[in-house]
């Protein structure tokens, strides 16, 4: 399952942007595929963003088995530049349970680092199929290589919850992304997922470190 990879990157280019991926899992044990479809649109506001997966694995035909959608709204304070409001829900179901009802509210702001921006959001954050309240970190990059026909892009979550003693644990969702485009339309590429603590632990009850690899292609409106 993908997480949010919103796209955050379009609000430093200041576009518009949807598209449809395609990727066909290759980490192990998975071998399916997973379709995307986000979208980002600027106003005078702010900006929304939004994406929808969609898991095809289902135990004798590989239909939809997962699905889990996020969506962000990004209200601009005038006073500072760069600097947004913003509040974000995600909700989705698989196979092993509920993926969601989680509602996160914080600030956005983009860390120029010279070579790469970092669009990073400081949030709070509840979930509701725990107890208590967590905070998270995002941040979203984009770098263009060979004159734009290459793009390096991803996203690094990291956030707090309690585990079955009630003791804070850390959790780490990240997906690089490599895009060639081929045309204004058409890109293929794939992504990396790596995670800890984020899917459910493995037989022995223990969390592994998760490293699951796609290729895809990418179509954009």
């Amino acid at each position: 399952m993908k997480k949010f990879f919103v796209i955050l990157l379009f609000i430093v280019a200041d576009i518009s942007a949807q598209n449809i991926q395609l990727h066909y899992d290759l980490g192990e044990g998975r071998d399916y595929f997973t379709s995307t479809i986000e979208m980002f649109k600027p106003d005078e506001y702010g900006a929304t963003f939004f994406f929808v997966d969609f898991d095809y694995n289902r135990q004798g035909n590989n239909s939809l088995s997962l699905a889990y959608f996020e969506i962000a709204r990004y209200i601009s304070i005038p006073w500072v530049k760069g600097l947004s409001a913003t509040i974000q829900y995600n909700d989705g179901t698989a196979p092993w349970g509920p993926l969601g009802h989680i509602v996160l509210a914080g600030a956005s702001y983009p860390i120029n680092l010279g070579f790469v921006t970092l669009n990073t959001d400081l949030l709070y954050r509840k979930d509701y199929l725990s107890t208590g309240s967590d905070m998270q970190l995002t941040t979203v990059w984009f770098v263009p290589l060979l004159d734009g026909k290459l793009h390096f892009t991803g996203f690094l979550d990291l956030w707090t919850r309690s585990d079955a003693n009630d003791d804070k644990e850390f959790v780490l969702l990240t997906e690089p992304q490599l895009w060639y485009n081929i045309d204004k339309h058409l890109s293929v590429g794939g992504e990396v997922e790596i995670s800890n603590k984020f899917l459910p632990p493995n037989d022995k009850g223990e969390y592994e470190i998760e490293v699951m690899p796609t290729l895809g292609v990418k179509w954009n409106f």
